[in-house]
């Protein structure tokens, strides 16, 4: 709705902030996170929560004490002790909220948002949902008006993941629809047609006619594998499908430097493999990939069937996959609908304050 005394803007009163903007300034609220980090760096992350209080073997605090406070603050326990008071960035969230399944790093989650051009309005298709981490980057890239498909097969690691988009975005978010089942066997159901597709899975070489009848001509496919086995394995399937560009893989490490004063130099201990990430581009049906011209390596494919099995296998369990405990699942599941219940409680309250301090057709 245009603003007719400024015909070139919009009426702020009648625009919604994006999902999950309200929380993101104005003072701190009860049932927000917030990152406390001390004198040494060390850093905490709690939910505030009227009259209780923070503990260390180092003295104390109220929480009621922070909220109504401006972010980045600071506050002083009772032995003299000073915190940095902040909101967790989404990378910090990630960081610290409860898992079930590993969660893919902001470094990486990162690069897959730009490298697969995910943009504004966007239609992903997501498949391994694992906590969340993932889903809630590919959210803020397609924001409001985009949509999320995502598909896990393991209910409790949906519940975990639900638990803590809804705590970071204060709610459920509109463009998300989440699925519990195999993608193989769900996706022809949706009638979903994508621009993008994520694949963070085990074996993503078994999805790839699946997800090829469910993406856009000229659409980016982007999988992420933690194994070189599993990497080999998926460029093969791609250039047997007929039906993908010459894929493209890489990794990405990532190493803090050390500031202070003149000693400045690369930290001790950094961020290296985490996983592959490799893509490609759907052809247009009855295209057929241009002939590849370099020739591969000698040795570089199994002759005679000898070294046909691709697939490595870690602790009795297929693709180096380590098991995850049910009980550990469990738990990450209800501290992530805690989580959830309390960020949307923030959320009411911060939707109330904006109403007070801003009430619609008010007059400056």
């Amino acid at each position: 709705m245009i603003d007719p005394a400024h015909p070139t803007t919009v009426d702020p009163a009648v625009v919604h902030p994006p999902t999950g903007a309200a929380t993101r300034r104005g003072p701190l609220r009860e049932g927000e996170r917030v990152q406390l980090t001390d004198p040494r760096g060390r850093m905490h992350t709690i939910t505030l929560t009227a009259g209780a209080e923070f503990h260390t073997h180092r003295g104390k605090f109220l929480h009621d004490d922070l909220i109504g406070r401006p972010d980045g603050t600071t506050i002083v326990n009772t032995a003299m002790v000073e915190y940095l008071v902040m909101r967790p960035l989404l990378t910090d969230f990630v960081l610290s909220m409860p898992r079930g399944a590993a969660v893919v790093y902001p470094k990486d989650a990162g690069q897959i948002v730009q490298m697969a051009d995910v943009f504004p309005g966007a239609v992903v298709i997501e498949a391994g949902v694992g906590s969340g981490a993932l889903t809630m980057s590919l959210l803020r890239a397609v924001g409001d008006g985009g949509r999320v498909h995502s598909f896990e097969r393991r209910e409790d690691f949906a519940a975990v993941a639900r638990g803590n988009v809804e705590t970071f975005f204060a709610g459920p978010h509109p463009a998300w629809t989440l699925r519990v089942g195999d993608l193989v066997e769900t996706l022809p159901t949706t009638g979903v047609l994508a621009d993008r597709a994520v694949l963070d899975m085990l074996a993503p070489w078994e999805c790839l006619d699946a997800v090829a009848d469910h993406l856009a001509p000229g659409g980016v496919l982007i999988c992420y594998v933690a194994t070189a086995t599993q990497l080999s394995r998926v460029a093969e399937a791609m250039r047997d499908s007929g039906r993908w560009t010459e894929p493209e893989a890489w990794e990405s490490m990532v190493r803090g430097w050390h500031l202070e004063g003149l000693a400045v130099r690369p930290q001790h201990r950094m961020i290296g493999h985490t996983g592959f990430l490799i893509t490609s581009r759907r052809l247009a049906d009855g295209v057929r990939p241009p002939l590849r011209k370099r020739r591969p390596a000698p040795g570089a494919y199994p002759v005679d069937g000898e070294g046909a099995e691709l697939v490595e296998v870690v602790e009795g369990t297929e693709y180096g996959d380590r098991p995850i405990s049910d009980r550990k699942v469990r738990r990450a599941a209800r501290e992530a609908a805690r989580g959830a219940q309390a960020s949307a409680e923030a959320s009411a309250h911060a939707s109330v304050e904006s109403s007070v301090e801003d009430p619609a057709g008010s007059d400056d």
